[in-house]
């Protein structure tokens, strides 16, 4: 049970660098001697030291270090990369019992990392909650097994099931905000969790959208803009250079200061597809899509998807945009006073 704890430390740990760290994972990890954490820490920054380094480097007793068992919530790293390996500190510390949450899917690991350790002479156990483990880092995971980012599906609609009235083109260019302020801070929190955010020709045009995380502290993600036509009028705020932004389009390829014109096939049966194969390429891990009914729809009915975030507000429309269909496991429901969000994943 002891295990368990730490291990849950680990988790914890791991969770402050979400956000920071991809294409890398999020990683924590804690030295116990004799039942007392001597030193923790997690990979705060991709490019930074990593986890294991963190809470090595934490300790201040360096001679307990032989007689302590280090825990961490990913198998530690054995390769040359913006950092050294992990398991020649952990040998060199002479630390004698690693436990170790999940196994690293990665090529460059996938249990070589474990086997170097358990050659020094040290004992290992694996698998200590190991399905929280793969869940904390399930971008990572689906991200090398998939080989395209996590993508996340995020929509708000009505009590009677609308994501939005109907609106004149004429009408004023900004959202029709369905939930609360607290809960959009919520969603621009979101949004600095992951490493890029989509929406299409509609959204762009009616709501004039700037996607970013200005009502939460973070890294803004990567604005992606799907408009085949380039129909899109420059004025709006996603051509305001202030972040990264790809318009997906079938007429054009061309990288302009902070803005790339990505010309491919905008058919939704190619375009989904060819989108997420570039993203991988790109080593963007995961993807927040916050568009209409028909681009959401359309990563629904192709099984694009991994996870759904939906909020139901408490106001009627009686008629409008029907909100997308979507079938899959209910994880949870959160409850926001009059505000509802439901969590689903794809089977």
């Amino acid at each position: 049970m002891k295990d368990e704890l730490y291990m849950q430390r680990c988790i914890e740990l791991a969770s402050s660098g979400l956000g920071n760290t991809a294409p890398n994972p999020i990683v924590g990890a804690v030295i116990v001697y004799r039942g007392r954490i001597i030193g923790e820490g997690y990979h705060k920054e991709y490019g930074q030291a990593h986890a294991e380094a963190n809470a090595i480097n934490s300790v201040k007793e360096k001679e307990l270090l032989p007689c302590s068992t280090l825990y961490v919530n990913l198998e530690p790293c054995c390769h040359h990369g913006k950092t050294p390996p992990c398991t020649d500190l952990i040998v060199q510390t002479g630390i004698k019992r690693v436990v170790i949450g999940s196994v690293d899917i990665h090529h460059v690991v996938a249990g070589k990392g474990i086997s170097r350790i358990r050659n020094s002479g040290c004992e290992v156990k694996t698998g200590v909650m190991k399905n929280e483990c793969l869940h904390l880092n399930r971008r990572f995971f689906t991200f090398h097994k998939k080989k395209r980012p996590y993508i996340i599906l995020k929509w708000a609609q009505s009590a009677d099931g609308f994501i939005d009235i109907d609106r004149e083109p004429s009408a004023k260019k900004q959202p029709n905000w369905i939930t609360s302020k607290k809960l959009r801070m919520l969603v621009h929190k979101w949004r600095s969790q992951e490493q890029a955010i989509m929406v299409g020709t509609n959204t762009a045009i009616m709501d004039n959208p700037k996607l970013n995380t200005r009502l939460w502290f973070g890294r803004n993600p990567i604005r992606i803009v799907i408009d085949p036509k380039l129909e899109l009028p420059e004025n709006l705020s996603i051509f305001d250079n202030s972040q990264k932004t790809i318009i997906v389009n079938e007429k054009k390829e061309k990288i302009e200061d902070n803005i790339k014109w990505l010309k491919i096939s905008c058919e939704p049966s190619h375009m989904i597809k060819q989108l997420m194969s570039y993203l991988y390429e790109q080593n963007i891990q995961s993807i927040i899509i916050e568009g209409g009914n028909i681009l959401l729809q359309s990563f629904i009915n192709q099984g694009f998807w991994d996870e759904a975030r939906v909020f139901t507000g408490n106001q009627f429309f009686a008629d409008g945009i029907n909100a997308p269909l979507i079938k899959g496991k209910l994880e949870t429901i959160n409850e926001f006073h009059k505000e509802v969000l439901y969590v689903f994943r794809n089977k």
